[in-house]
């Protein structure tokens, strides 16, 4: 008797596992997965990372530029083009190397403001700036106070273009040794979902092809249909990484600026443009293969940037890597519509 009801009480606990495995399975499978606040893909929120990398034709191919979160292609002397990369994942998710690392110029100022005290990882800037970048909210943490271990020459590549960047090296030096106080990535207010199915009152033009011109610099993006992503190219060649693909992005923004000259100067006397990210203004959201008409505005150095359709509402934004190139040029589209 006691062995029937042993049995009994097995299969009574079985079964009841058994009805209830599909809300167990349901349980473990819709876990919520972190998803990073800039990008709005899988992953996790670490410390807010800026890097200024060179964006000559020397420093190409760059390194490590395909993990950035985020990418602004900013106008300095000259009419040529730097980058100012955001990361904002943990620490172990980070490139080995970031490069080649350039000096800081005025509008970083404002680009970073946004993402509250970021450190910020450069070569250096002139003497003139330097008492406002140790006055901005942000972590001044430049070639010139770090290390060799940190900040070090690849000595395959020619100055000034060969000054590579060791990112963790750098924030646990930082953070862990130093207890700078780093802001942790946060929501930028922009968000991510798809187009509105009523494009022709947003007045959204389908493109395979965008040219984006400064005075010394020009990037083109191509609607890539299959991978369902734009391939970057600059200076009319594939833009590569340091592992030989070619970049690309689901999320390109074309963001129009006032750009004006600066009371900065690099030391051959060229006058540092000023792009000015504060106030409003026009643009368009490359997605999907299309061209959306969007506006921005930003009322003050610590608000974000908002994005909105010509209908006023938030533009929306496919999740990945998001290019912002900040230029006064009108863009030139390409509409043709042959399969890549």
């Amino acid at each position: 008797m006691k062995k029937f009801l042993a049995v009994l009480s097995f299969a009574i606990v079985a079964l009841s596992l058994y009805k209830s495995a599909p809300h167990l399975i349901s349980a473990i499978t819709s876990a919520p997965v972190e998803v990073n606040y800039l990008t709005g893909a899988p992953g996790t929120n670490g410390k807010v990372l800026a890097v200024k990398i060179d964006d000559t034709s020397a420093a190409h191919p760059q390194i490590g530029i395909e993990k950035a979160d985020v990418i602004y292609i900013e106008q300095v002397e000259g009419g040529l083009t730097r980058l100012a990369a955001i990361y904002s994942q943990s620490r172990e998710s980070l490139p080995a190397k970031i490069g080649p690392v350039r000096s800081a110029r005025i509008s970083d100022i404002d680009i970073l403001a946004q993402y509250g005290r970021v450190a910020f990882a450069f070569s250096g800037a002139q003497r003139k700036m330097l008492p406002v970048i140790a006055s901005a909210n942000l972590e001044s943490l430049s070639a010139e106070r770090e290390p060799p271990s940190i900040y070090s020459r690849d000595l395959t590549r020619s100055e000034p273009t060969n000054m590579i960047l060791d990112p963790r090296a750098l924030l646990v030096k930082a953070i862990d040794q130093e207890g700078k106080d780093i802001a942790d990535a946060k929501s930028m207010g922009w968000s991510f979902g798809a187009l509105p199915t009523d494009t022709t009152t947003l007045k959204v033009q389908p493109v395979t092809s965008v040219s984006i011109k400064w005075p010394a610099s020009k990037y083109r993006i191509e609607w890539d249909s299959l991978k369902k992503h734009w391939n970057i190219f600059y200076g009319g060649a594939p833009d590569l990484d340091a592992n030989g693909m070619q970049l690309s992005t689901r999320t390109f923004i074309i963001q129009k600026v006032l750009i004006t000259d600066s009371i900065y100067h690099d030391k051959v006397g060229g006058i540092t443009p000023l792009s000015h990210l504060i106030g409003e203004g026009s643009g368009y959201l490359m997605r999907d293969g299309y061209a959306v008409p969007i506006n921005w505005s930003r009322t003050s150095e610590t608000e974000p940037t908002r994005w909105s359709y010509l209908n006023g509402d938030e533009a929306k934004f496919v999740p990945g890597q998001i290019w912002i190139a900040l230029s006064d040029q009108s863009p030139v589209f390409a509409a043709d519509r042959a399969t890549k």
